[in-house]
């Protein structure tokens, strides 16, 4: 009687929550969440472009209209993967609108109306124009098919000739792009100085020796960094590395795998359909119904799967075959007689001995040495083992086998005349000749034109809802025995069966996590502002999966830590100890470089490197070192640096020969190269530029 009195007396506040529900159920989404209404205007902006607010409501506007013209176009609905692609698209038609727009109209740049006809009827058509309206059978662009298209453009649903506006506004962006880009590239300017120093770079020419001792020769282990030495070079490389907004994870999952009843399930189903696929007369039609995976009508012995293509021996016309299971999938198969196809299927295996080199000594070893293969396989050797360790082919590892293939040119003309020549299974008893080197062939199934109809079903095995049940069962409990870092770390320590996956370093905009595909909602869930460090999330459902997270740590861009970019200022500052240690052992050494390096002991490696350039000097053991290459151009013939340290390690340099690049009259060349470079990373360049003086504000990841 007590309960029935408690009802009652609270009857009028549930009533209330109840009506309150009910409001917010029906405008919940713009009254609620991260653009909410009743928090405030700026809550609702998915960015700021040149001091103008994006409002979420407008952005998503433009997002629906880039929807509409997708599904117009595609004829489906986009994916998660699709709509990531349209956001941006949107975005950066408003960077454009709004940015751009204003370069624009300061130089006085438009597109006419008569310029934007020349450009989809005229006599300059746009190339966007040439390839929707191309004939997708000729490859043919015909001017008259769009000039009809136009015609009758006003009979068109509202949609498409909505499609067709923004298409043509498309049309009118890019060409203003093209020449205010246009426009960049023609005020790309190379002095003669800087073409006259490109031209040294690239054409002065050193022969040096150097000794390197390698950072890695000392062991890490042996080397102590300290936190005030990790910020004490982050305090003087500050330049290099950026404040980033990102959030890194711990996560646990819980897979919602197909369970042997899920499986068994399917089997009895696919055995069901066996028999109305046994039955029907349009078995092409139900299969292509009830099926989840498509199969050509017809294929080859070469495109069948092994279980199928070891019954071709027993086909018989209406026979059924299966179900075989292929990973997760169950397949049965109707055989419905066969026909010719246009070009012929084999299969091979081979041997292939490339030479050492392009030269007629090294071709008559090669060829010397696969007929002493041949030999071998003739008397009684294994091909496949044989092919395992003496061919320099890729199916090596699969005995030579390369599977079936068609005579259509997939093979280089020899290799196909012998195989396709061949009237029968077998060892081709003489060696094959290609622009690879000297085959031995095995041909394993003779050719064929031999086309099979088979009408397929497919059905993969997904998990039912009593599989998903437990599934969450699992993920639940686990979420309401865990709401701190310690609780995390001591379940997962508690049940050996969890396995526990790191994510460093995950940035705002991330649509994956490591291997978890469309993550948005756990990335959301960390750049939340009520997360913090150490919570754990509730359960996500991600794909086939349960995914609960806890946060481990978060950087900011306005605040660079060392714990931001510890391993990475830990081997800078490593290195720069072992530098340090290395510069010491070598000491003021005296001699030659080898007799320094033996002094020196393990590690220390002395090379030569000859006609190297400053534009792309190669160093073999060091690398590209330009510290190196400065100082071997800055010392004269026969003199040496000191130790200094370098990228890769520590080294001593020592110039053998100098010849500076002889002198020319016109560095007209070198001038047009450094413009081409430059005028070709124009594009970057501009937008990188227009979006820095816009000073964007992109905050579309806290609603999407």
């Amino acid at each position: 009687m007590s309960v029935i009195n408690k009802i009652r007396e609270r009857s009028g506040l549930a009533v209330g929550i109840i009506a309150v529900s009910l409001i917010l159920f029906i405008v919940g989404g713009d009254l609620l969440g991260g653009r909410s209404l009743l928090f405030g205007g700026n809550q609702q902006e998915v960015g700021e472009i040149a001091g103008q607010s994006i409002d979420y409501q407008e952005f998503n506007a433009k997002v629906d209209e880039l929807r509409a013209q997708f599904e117009q176009q595609s004829g489906r609905a986009p994916a998660e993967q699709d709509m990531a692609q349209l956001r941006e698209q949107a975005w950066n038609q408003l960077l454009f609108e709004i940015a751009y727009q204003k370069e624009f109209d300061k130089l006085g740049l438009k597109v006419s109306p008569e310029e934007l006809v020349d450009m989809v009827q005229g006599n300059n058509i746009s190339p966007a124009v040439r390839q929707a309206f191309t004939n997708p059978q000729t490859g043919v662009f015909d001017k008259s098919t769009i000039i009809n298209y136009l015609k009758g453009l006003k009979n068109l649903p509202p949609q498409q000739q909505a499609a067709w506006a923004s298409f043509e506004k498309n049309l009118s962006s890019d060409r203003l792009r093209e020449k205010y880009e246009g426009l960049m590239r023609l005020s790309v300017f190379a002095t003669t100085a800087e073409a006259q120093k490109e031209y040294q770079a690239q054409n002065s020419k050193a022969d040096i020796k150097f000794l390197f001792v390698p950072y890695y020769t000392i062991n890490d282990t042996t080397v102590k960094v300290t936190d005030s030495q990790l910020q004490d070079y982050l305090n003087k490389h500050k330049d290099e590395y950026p404040g980033v907004n990102t959030r890194s994870l711990q996560y646990v999952t819980f897979s919602v795998a197909p369970s042997k009843d899920d499986s068994a399930a399917l089997y009895n189903q696919i055995k069901s359909l066996a028999r109305g696929l046994g039955a029907a007369q349009n078995d092409s039609a139900f299969a292509l119904q009830n099926s989840d995976v498509r199969v050509p009508l017809y294929i080859t012995a070469g495109e069948m799967p092994e279980q199928l293509r070891a019954s071709i021996p027993t086909f018989s016309p209406g026979g059924i075959y299966g179900p075989f299971r292929e990973g997760n999938t169950y397949f049965i198969y109707k055989y419905g007689g066969s026909k010719k196809d246009t070009s012929f299927t084999a299969r091979a295996s081979h041997i292939l001995i490339r030479p050492t080199a392009q030269t007629d000594s090294a071709k008559s070893e090669a060829r010397r040495r696969a007929e002493g293969i041949l030999q071998q396989i003739q008397g009684g050797a294994s091909f496949e083992a044989l092919a395992q360790t003496n061919s320099a082919d890729g199916s090596a590892q699969n005995g030579g086998d390369l599977g079936y293939f068609k005579n259509n040119g997939q093979m280089v003309k020899p290799f196909e005349s012998a195989v396709f020549g061949a009237s029968s299974a077998g060892l081709i008893p003489r060696i094959v000749e290609t622009d690879f080197g000297y085959h031995i062939i095995k041909v394993t199934q003779p050719k064929t034109d031999v086309l099979y109809r088979i009408a397929a079903i497919g059905k993969t095995i997904a998990p039912s809802q009593t599989t998903r049940d437990e599934a969450l069962r699992k993920a639940d409990q686990f979420a309401s025995d865990v709401h701190t870092k310690e609780e995390f770390d001591a379940k997962v320590k508690e049940d050996k069966s969890i396995v526990v996956a790191t994510a460093d370093r995950v940035p705002e905009n991330a649509s994956n996590i490591n291997a978890l595909a469309d993550a948005r909602s756990v990335v959301r869930w960390a750049f939340d502002d009520k997360t913090d460090l150490n919570s754990v999330s509730e359960p996500f459902e991600i794909g086939d999966q349960y995914v609960i997270a806890v946060l481990t740590n978060k950087t900011n861009k306005d605040d660079v830590k060392v714990e931001d970019y510890r391993t990475e200022l830990t081997a800078k500052v490593r290195n720069e100890i072992k530098g340090e240690q290395i510069i010491s052992k070598l000491g003021n050494a005296s001699g030659t470089l080898e007799s320094i390096a033996q002094k020196y002991g393990a590690g220390a490696l002395v090379e030569t490197a000859e006609d190297v350039n400053l534009a792309n000097g190669f160093l073999r053991s060091a690398g590209v070192d330009p510290i190196a290459l400065g100082k071997a151009f800055g010392l004269k013939p026969g003199k040496r640096s000191k130790p200094f340290a370098g990228d890769g390690g520590v080294l001593m340099v020592e110039t053998t020969r100098l010849t500076p690049a002889p002198a020319i009259a016109d560095y007209a060349l070198y001038k047009t190269q450094i413009q081409q470079n430059t005028a070709s990373r124009i594009g970057f360049y501009i937008n990188e530029a227009i979006k820095e003086a816009a000073k964007v504000e992109d905050r579309r990841a806290k609603f999407y």
